[in-house]
C-alpha cells in the first residue's frame, strides 16, 4: 500500500486547481458511493484529484488507479479492508472498468464498511447496471461530458464567461465583456478545444489513439466481443464519419459490414455510451431514449475533425456541435420541418445566410447561425450555444 501512497501523493503535487469542470460543483461528494462516468480524455481524473486536493485530509483518503500493476497480485476489497482499518474515510478509484468483478467487489466494500465514502470513475460504456450485483440503489451516477465552448475560454484562454440558460440564449441576452470577436476562438474550438488534452501538443495522435482503444479494446471486452468486432465497428465509424449528417439504414449497413440487424443495434449503442458517436431521436410519448433513431451523428467536431480533417462538412460540423453542446442541461429531439427541437423551441441550424422558410413564426422557433457575432429578433449566433454549461 506504501507504493500506492507515493503515486497518489505524486499525482496531487501535479495537480492544478485553476480551472474546474462544470461537474465538479454538482457532485455530491458526501454521499456514500459516487460514480464518475465520461468519455477518455473528457478529464475525470483531474476532478477527483482536485477535490481531494481541496477538500480532504490526504491521511484519510487514498487514490488508486484499478489498472495499477498492484491489482495483478492485490484484491480491490482487501485494499479497502486495510484501508478503512487505518483510519481510511474516502477510497477514490479510478479506472474501474479495468478490473475483473469490479461492480460485486464494489457492492461487498459498501456493504462491508459502512462509513468508508468510495468514489469511482469508468469510461462511459460502463454499464453501471450490469452485472450481478445491483449498484443502482447504492450509487449516484454523474456523467461527464467534454468541455462546452464556455470552458474552453476559460481553460486554454483565461475567459471568464458566465454560464447561460437556454431562455437567456434565445432572448440574446448572451455576454462577451472580454471578448470582442468570438469566431477565430469559436473555429479553433471545433477543431481541438472540446477534450481538455487539446491544449498539448499531438492532439490529433492522442485522440486518434482514444478512438482505436475504445473500438478494439474497451467496447469488445465491455461487451464480450471477439478482436474482429473492433475491425467492424471501425468500418462503421467511418460510415458515419463519412455521411452528411447520417441518416441510417441499418439494413443496408448491416449487409456492408457482414453483421446481423439486431447486432448492429447494438454496436450502435456501444459506441454511443463510448462516446463516439450521437443519436438523435424523434419525440416518442415524451419518453426520453425511446424515440427512433433518426440521425447518427459523430459525438463532437473534434472527431470529426481527426477522422475526415479539411473534408469536414460544415454543415455536419454546425448540426454537430449544436446538439453536442444542448444536450447537457436539455432534452434534444429531432424536428419534423427543422433541425432540432430543443425543450419545446425548434431550430433551424446553418450558416449567415440561412433563410427563414423551414420554421414557423410562432415565437419559439429559431435560426441558428454560424459565421456571426450577435443575435437579432429569433436569429441566434451558433457559438452563444456553448455557454449552456
Amino acid at each position: 500500500m506504501r507504493i500506492l501512497y507515493q503515486k497518489f501523493e505524486t499525482l496531487l503535487q501535479n495537480t492544478t486547481t485553476d480551472f474546474k469542470r462544470y461537474l465538479y460543483e454538482q457532485v455530491s461528494w458526501e454521499s456514500r458511493m459516487v460514480g464518475i462516468i465520461g468519455a477518455r480524455g473528457v478529464g475525470k481524473t483531474t476532478m477527483i484529484l482536485q477535490h481531494i486536493k481541496e477538500n480532504l485530509n490526504t491521511r484519510k483518503a487514498l487514490y488508486v488507479s484499478a489498472d495499477d500493476i498492484y491489482f495483478g497480485e492485490n484484491k480491490l476489497i482487501d485494499l479497502a479492508d486495510d484501508f478503512y482499518k487505518n483510519a481510511g474515510e474516502y477510497l477514490f478509484i479510478d479506472e474501474i472498468h479495468k478490473y475483473t468483478d469490479w461492480s460485486r467487489e464494489l457492492k461487498n466494500i459498501y456493504d462491508s464498511f459502512p462509513t468508508l465514502k468510495i468514489v469511482f470513475t469508468g469510461s462511459s460504456v460502463l454499464d453501471i447496471l450490469k452485472g450481478s450485483s445491483d449498484l443502482s440503489r447504492r450509487a449516484i451516477i454523474y456523467k461527464l461530458q467534454g468541455l462546452s465552448f464556455r470552458e474552453y475560454l476559460k481553460f486554454f484562454h483565461n475567459y471568464d464567461v458566465a454560464v447561460y440558460s437556454l431562455r437567456q440564449i434565445i432572448d440574446n441576452e448572451v455576454k462577451l465583456p472580454d471578448l470582442k470577436h468570438p469566431l477565430p476562438l469559436f473555429n479553433d474550438y471545433l477543431t481541438y478545444g472540446y477534450y481538455p488534452f487539446g491544449i498539448e501538443s499531438e492532439m490529433n495522435i492522442r485522440l486518434g489513439q482514444i478512438i482505436i482503444q475504445t473500438l478494439e479494446t474497451d467496447i469488445p471486452q465491455y461487451a464480450n466481443l471477439n478482436v474482429g468486432t473492433g475491425h467492424k465497428l471501425k468500418r462503421l465509424l467511418s460510415i458515419i464519419a463519412e455521411s452528411v449528417p447520417f441518416k441510417p439504414n441499418f439494413s443496408k449497413i448491416a449487409e456492408i459490414i457482414n453483421v446481423s440487424r439486431n447486432s448492429l443495434d447494438d454496436y450502435f449503442s456501444y459506441m454511443e455510451k463510448a462516446g463516439l458517436i450521437a443519436q438523435l431521436r424523434n419525440e416518442t410519448s415524451g419518453i426520453r431514449g425511446l424515440g427512433k433513431v433518426d440521425k447518427v451523428y459523430l459525438d463532437n467536431t473534434n472527431i470529426i475533425f481527426n477522422l475526415v480533417g479539411d473534408k469536414s462538412n460544415v454543415g455536419n460540423l454546425r448540426e454537430t456541435f449544436f446538439f453536442n453542446q444542448m444536450r447537457v442541461k436539455n432534452e434534444v429531439v429531432s424536428s419534423k420541418n427543422a433541425d432540432f427541437v430543443v425543450d419545446g423551441y425548434t431550430f433551424e441550424v446553418g450558416g449567415k445566410n440561412k433563410k427563414q422558410s423551414q420554421i414557423e413564426n410562432d415565437g419559439k422557433s429559431f435560426v441558428v447561425k454560424d459565421d456571426i457575432e450577435f443575435g437579432y429578433l429569433n436569429v441566434l449566433p451558433l457559438w452563444a450555444f456553448g455557454l449552456n454549461y
